[in-house]
């Protein structure tokens, strides 16, 4: 039995994201939906903290109180070893997840090699990838800009470099799948590979200060929050990367 006066936050959006909203559908649960982006953060919902009720929010940065009554569901950053947000929200509402769900829940916890790890087929994985770069918002443009980007890889030492003209890198990293990745572009980068945990361990300082974020575990990702660096600065960061990797 779920409790009645849940009312869920949505963070920002992305297939998981999406259908956690079904799944509320579903249940009849109450929820806000303001439609937003990656780096999502919970001063959006801030006017709403006087309704009644136990707030739960979804992927949100909290960079205000959140409300007396709280539920963070997040699996970023320090939480990387937890469940997916869908398993989160599955647990509190006492519910079993689909097949496709945990494939869902899979890709979002650890991409492509964690839906091959319960079975997904490669159409499947492909089917999954394409339905969360849509529900990223990722756009024809986008999709050319990723082909472009692939086609003039670089390497450093052992590590594959794409820089791309879109602020959208799922693009890229759906076209290859190499063991050590970084994309960048002139605001914005990602490293998707092995040994995450050093990158977490030497940039701590920025993800405290909320300019770095991580997740999917060793073998997730990193990122620096668009924004926060310069095209110079993120060129420099690339090569320190590929240095500790």
């Amino acid at each position: 039995m779920t409790q009645p006066n849940y009312v869920f936050l949505i963070g920002g959006y992305d297939l998981e994201m999406l259908e956690i909203i079904k799944i509320l559908k579903k249940e009849g649960l109450n929820f806000i939906d303001k439609k937003l982006s990656w780096g999502a953060k919970l001063s959006v919902y801030k006017d709403f903290f006087d309704s009644d009720g136990t707030f739960v929010g979804i992927e949100l940065i909290e960079d205000v109180k959140p409300p007396t009554k709280y539920v963070a569901i997040d699996h970023h950053n320090e939480r990387s070893s937890e469940p997916a947000s869908i398993e989160q929200v599955a647990e509190l509402l006492g519910i079993e997840l689909t097949y496709y769900q945990q494939l869902v829940a899979a890709n979002d916890k650890g991409y492509i090699p964690a839906m091959r790890a319960i079975g997904a087929s490669e159409a499947e994985i492909r089917s999954i990838r394409r339905k969360d770069r849509a529900a990223q918002g990722v756009t024809e443009q986008d999709e050319l800009w990723g082909e472009e980007a692939v086609s003039a890889l670089k390497w450093l030492k052992d590590v594959a470099i794409a820089y791309t003209k879109s602020d959208r890198f799922a693009p890229v990293t759906d076209r290859l799948e190499v063991d050590k990745l970084i994309v960048y572009n002139n605001h914005g980068l990602n490293y998707y590979g092995v040994n995450v945990s050093k990158l977490i361990e030497k940039y701590k300082d920025l993800i405290k200060e909320g300019k770095a974020y991580s997740g999917g575990g060793d073998m997730g990702f990193f990122g620096l929050v668009s924004g926060e660096f310069d095209g110079e600065e993120l060129k420099e960061i690339v090569e320190e990367i590929v240095e500790v990797v």
